[in-house]
């Protein structure tokens, strides 16, 4: 599996919150309104800079840190971001993106600017900016939780296959 698109970047311990502002979570059901709003209290302008299916976001430390709520990451894809890469992430917002059937990199983000042209094997690990011809080593995602991303989510998954997907 391979993606290549262009860098929206942010920087450390982005939290739930700002992906998705407590003023829209729990007053806006519906995912492609709440896409809307993504990022916002960071960058009111961030939203019109998603190229759907283009972009991949690319952060710092701790990305995801806050709620466990599963708002976040579903705001996250259903606003066309069909990746993020970040140094890390906090714990529950990494298994609940791959429940829900986004991508997310853990690699050393640093040397990645705003607007980069990235290709990122998910299989292989390697993150290659493009514009900054730097070749990154990424932990490279499992053949299981590739299975689920490809389904769209472990519910998508479980309903195609009727059953979990089998770890090696």
């Amino acid at each position: 599996m391979e993606i290549r698109g262009r860098t929206l970047r942010l920087g450390n311990n982005i939290n739930t919150d700002f992906i998705i502002s407590g003023r829209y979570k729990f007053a806006i059901t519906d995912m492609k309104e709440l896409a809307r709003h993504i990022m916002e209290d960071i960058d009111p302008d961030f939203p019109g800079k998603i190229i759907p299916g283009e972009s991949v976001l690319v952060a710092g430390n701790n990305f995801g840190m806050g709620s466990s709520r599963e708002q976040a990451p579903l705001v996250i894809k259903e606003s066309g971001i069909q990746a993020v890469l970040a140094n890390s992430f906090a714990r529950i917002f990494f298994r609940n993106s791959f429940n829900v059937g986004l991508l997310l990199i853990e690699v050393d983000t640093r040397g990645i600017k705003e607007g980069d042209e990235l290709e990122i094997g998910v299989d292989t690990g390697i993150v290659r900016d493009l514009t900054a011809k730097l070749e990154l080593k990424a932990r490279p995602v499992p053949a299981f939780m590739q299975e689920i991303l490809k389904a769209g989510g472990i519910v998508s998954y479980y309903k195609k296959y009727g059953r979990l997907p089998e770890v090696e």
